[in-house]
């Protein structure tokens, strides 16, 4: 070693510096202790503290979101990983560019089948996009930095590196140096382009399906104006960003996550269909059978070759960056449109935009509810100036109603299927963005999974809001099985006891303040106003309980 060597866990941080990576969240543990010892000791480098793992990693997923970039999530050891598995499993399948790191006592250590001992590779593995364990004291920053290019690198994801305590004690001499990250923003050719449009142009009933590879390329003007020259209704699959205005009269919302055959439905028409940034389809129940009717025509966008026709065939797949693909499509469109085509279009464009202003008169049945009440009033105090992190999930459709997703980085929605992203999302993205409001929507059931958050908030000064949408059950679990009597011709009864959750009912806003934040319950629409108002003024962490 030479005489610049410094101990790995020091060097190790200045390397999470080089890439940005000035906050680590997490939940500390023994055989962290030296690493944690650095980081405490570390200029500009913050450890943002939870209660437990699960809680860190959503409040990581939230930072990386607000961000557009990595975050940094230290766990512990085997029982923090697995903590921490279910909240990963959301970073994977919503592709979060976490850097995910872990102790472990020591390399030396590996014989002895000891205390805590466990593969956290193979731990990682199933939730990460690589998984790895550093066992040299020569390649510490090295490693890291693979992960962090791996991390950035579209389809992005999380990355696991374990850490032995004896690796990060010995001396260090690599180079610190940044990550380099591939750039991604490739076009397609100019005759694969000439092809798409071919497929497409002639289309009568076209449909866009778009994901969040167009949010992440930043490509939502380019869809708008692809979809407006085609005329084609647009539904979001597996998409949690803004990838177009709700306010566009084009926008059809979501086909769901849980039943094929509805977007079935949705698509069985169509005799062009455009897909990108996103897969088809990613229902828990999905359709097995092609959901495009014979002789659809269908073209595939995503930097994301993986994705392409991984369940259903396509007649056109192009591994490309959106923006870069959708501008170029949305030019040779422009030529090769007939007149009759492009009369067409406008007149479905205008068909659209008259239904979403007839939809717009019509009164909602829920409005006058404490809900409706109290979204009313957060929009005419905000003027929809806010970040939303939604994981209403049943009471979504009222939120997304009161507060629509118009602006890319003001909306996130819950995705990955596990529960408990609403509030620790919420802590994240306003860490992240500490000059914009905050609020974090989340049921009662999926609150209760991290509610510990609401102490990291006070703890660390993040002066997130929190909106708990109780009512009293998982009700999400109610209409699903619904659903599964009616496919199965089940005569309707009770609902199943272990789906309700009013037995003991739980003081949300008591436990707010146990946590050192404040609240209040809203059980009538006359009290949903000033809680807002109460909220709004309040200098800090603040929850409301509406009852449903």
């Amino acid at each position: 070693m030479n005489s610049e060597a410094t101990p790995g866990r020091e060097r190790l941080i200045e390397q999470f510096k080089a890439d940005g990576l000035t906050v680590m969240f997490g939940n500390p543990g023994t055989v962290e202790q030296g690493f944690l010892d650095a980081a405490d000791a570390a200029a500009d480098f913050h450890y943002v503290l939870a209660l437990q793992e699960t809680v860190a990693a959503g409040i990581a997923d939230g930072y990386a979101r607000a961000t557009g970039g990595a975050a940094l999530l230290q766990l512990h050891s085997g029982v923090g990983l697995g903590n921490g598995i279910g909240m990963l499993y959301q970073s994977l399948r919503g592709h979060t560019p976490l850097v995910v790191v872990a102790g472990d006592a020591g390399v030396r250590y590996d014989a002895m089948d000891a205390q805590m001992a466990s593969d956290l590779v193979a731990m990682a593995r199933p939730v990460t996009k690589y998984a790895t364990r550093v066992t040299d004291p020569r390649s510490v920053l090295r490693t890291i930095r693979r992960a962090v290019k791996i991390a950035l690198t579209p389809p992005r994801g999380p990355v696991f590196v374990a850490l032995p305590m004896d690796v990060l004690d010995e001396l260090n001499s690599e180079p610190v140096l940044p990550a380099t990250v591939p750039l991604t923003d490739v076009a397609p050719s100019p005759a694969s382009v000439g092809r798409a449009a071919e497929l497409l142009a002639s289309a009568e009933r076209p449909v866009v399906l778009v994901g969040d590879g167009v949010s992440l390329s930043g490509a939502q003007a380019e869809l708008a104006a692809v979809a407006e020259l085609l005329g084609a209704d647009v539904y979001e699959v597996d998409s949690s960003e803004v990838n177009i205005a709700a306010s566009h009269p084009l926008r059809r919302g979501q086909t769901g996550h849980m039943f094929g055959p509805h977007s079935k439905e949705l698509v069985g028409e169509a005799d062009g269909v455009l897909i990108v940034g996103t897969y088809v389809f990613p229902e828990v129940f999905p359709e097995l059978e092609n959901p495009f009717r014979p002789g659809a025509r269908v073209v595939h966008i995503d930097l994301n070759a993986y994705e392409i026709a991984k369940n259903h065939p396509v007649d056109l797949g192009l591994a490309a960056d959106p923006r870069q693909a959708l501008r170029a499509l949305a030019g040779v469109l422009e030529q090769r449109l007939t007149p009759q085509r492009r009369a067409a279009a406008a007149a479905r464009l205008q068909a659209r935009t008259g239904e979403r202003a007839d939809a717009a008169r019509q009164p909602s049945p829920d409005e006058d509810t404490p809900m409706a009440v109290f979204l009313r009033r957060l929009a005419e105090r905000t003027g929809g100036d806010l970040i939303v992190f939604d994981e209403a999930l049943t009471t979504s459709p009222l939120v997304t109603r009161y507060l629509p997703p118009e602006r890319p980085g003001d909306y996130h929605l819950t995705r990955g299927g596990s529960l408990g992203v609403g509030f620790p999302g919420a802590v994240g993205a306003k860490l992240a963005r500490p000059d914009r409001l905050v609020v974090g929507f989340a049921g009662d059931g999926g609150s209760m999974y991290t509610y510990q958050a609401l102490w990291t908030a006070v703890r660390h000064g993040i002066d997130a809001k929190f909106v708990v949408c109780n009512n009293r059950k998982y009700r999400l679990l109610d209409d699903n099985i619904a659903q599964y009597w009616r496919e199965r011709d089940i005569a309707g009864h009770p609902f199943p006891g272990s789906f309700d959750l009013s037995r003991p009912e739980i003081d949300f806003a008591g436990l707010a303040r146990a946590l050192g934040a404040d609240g209040t319950r809203v059980e009538k629409p006359d009290e949903a106003a000033a809680a807002v108002d109460r909220m709004l003024a309040h200098p800090g962490p603040y929850l409301v309980d509406v009852q449903i």
